[in-house]
């Protein structure tokens, strides 16, 4: 059986927690950031984990972790 391919663009936005989780970035923190508050502008940059519903289908893109 030939070696599986990482999905690359989805190794550049994913990273697994050391339990196995899958970290991402949230979204919406790119433009028009004018209107944003300063306070949701800062829990933009905090991490987040991919949702259990959306786990499996992330981490078959990522076969050997990233």
């Amino acid at each position: 059986m030939p070696k599986m391919k990482t999905h690359r663009g989805a190794a550049k936005r994913f990273r697994f927690t050391g339990k196995g989780k899958i970290k991402r970035a949230k979204a919406f923190k790119s433009h028009l950031l004018g209107g944003k508050t300063a306070k949701r502008k800062r829990r933009l940059r905090q991490p987040d984990l991919v949702s259990s519903a959306d786990r499996r289908r992330v981490a078959r893109l990522l076969p050997y972790g990233a």
